[in-house]
């Protein structure tokens, strides 16, 4: 029980020496670049230290007026840090309110990259409200597919739709990412057909998309994609499940054992489209509306793991949430039957 106690001794001590450290390093590194010491994530180091525990998330925001205002807070003294200090315990790295420059992005794809000596291994990093651009979010995209992530959230960035045209080409047959935010980034109806394309073709499941203007035609492109996706799917479950009732068959015959059914997918479980400019007011009017209705209808049926849908925001009128609340309502039935 000593040597237990004295082990675990030694490992708060270790601890308090690779934050009090990392602390101490990103500060100069502020000093040397002339950078404003994040107050948020000093407090946050601190809290680790009093703790004797290791930071796993790390939330760098501006939320506050610095003491020398000429003086801004930038990400490069944590991405230096990180880099000195081979910090490999980091999980989460929220970035909030920073202006973020090519250099910045650039660095940061280096390290979420799974690559050289020291692994950094990322899931989740939030960049919100941080000036991204086009050229940044393309290098950030190239990336993705040689990093740890699942979790990407880029709200509040302006890249626009051929900004969201190189992120989808750095996540084409990604199988890991599990979760794409990208709420009021000005995408417009043609990043419907870009995300249309991704989403069936990889592993995210949890898509939010509110505050944008996708309209009638972009929110149609993108359901349109999922919902075949969804029905081509349906039909190869049940083609599978007779082969598989078939050999189970005989197997039982042949004394051997039966095998298990074939795990088919990816599936988009949660949709958020909220305030998407989702009506009848659009180029394709009145009509545009009823379109998409019936590719959603279509999904609501055919997907069985879609559990959250969003569309708050939009008016696709009475007629249109009527056909919704019976897709709903056939789909309940449905479930019932089953179990």
């Amino acid at each position: 029980m000593k040597k237990l106690k004295k082990t675990k001794k030694e490992q708060r001590k270790n601890v308090l020496v690779i934050v009090q450290k990392f602390l101490s390093t990103y500060e100069h590194h502020c000093t040397q670049t002339s950078s404003a010491v994040s107050s948020v994530f000093v407090r946050n180091l601190q809290k680790c230290i009093a703790r004797q525990e290791i930071l796993t998330k790390l939330i760098f925001a501006r939320l506050e007026t610095t003491a020398d205002s000429s003086r801004p807070v930038t990400l490069k003294p944590l991405l230096m840090t990180i880099r000195d200090e081979r910090y490999m315990y980091g999980k989460e790295l929220c970035v909030w309110h920073v202006p973020l420059n090519n250099e910045d992005i650039a660095n940061l794809a280096i390290i979420l990259e799974l690559r050289g000596r020291t692994s950094y291994p990322f899931s989740k990093i939030e960049l919100l409200d941080c000036g991204i651009d086009t050229w940044s979010i393309e290098r950030l995209g190239k990336s993705l597919k040689f990093s740890a992530l699942t979790c990407i959230v880029l709200d509040y960035n302006k890249f626009r739709d051929e900004g969201l045209r190189g992120l989808c080409q750095g996540l084409k047959g990604n199988g890991q990412l599990l979760t794409l935010s990208m709420c009021y980034c000005n995408l417009g109806p043609s990043s419907g057909s870009f995300l249309g394309n991704l989403v069936p073709n990889t592993a995210i499941r949890d898509l939010f998309l509110d505050g944008n203007d996708l309209q009638c035609e972009g929110a149609g492109e993108l359901i349109k994609f999922i919902a075949e996706h969804a029905e081509q799917m349906t039909e190869k479950q049940s083609e599978a499940s007779l082969d598989i009732q078939r050999e189970t068959s005989e197997a039982f015959l042949e004394g051997r054992k039966k095998k298990e059914i074939p795990q088919i997918g990816p599936w988009l479980s949660k949709l958020h489209l909220a305030d998407n400019g989702i009506d009848g007011r659009g180029n394709e009017g009145k009509i545009g509306a009823m379109k998409f209705t019936e590719m959603l209808c279509q999904l609501i049926k055919l997907s069985h793991h879609l559990t959250e849908l969003h569309l708050d925001g939009n008016c696709l009128g009475e007629l249109c949430g009527k056909q919704i609340l019976d897709a709903l309502r056939e789909r309940k039935e449905e479930k019932e039957v089953i179990n």
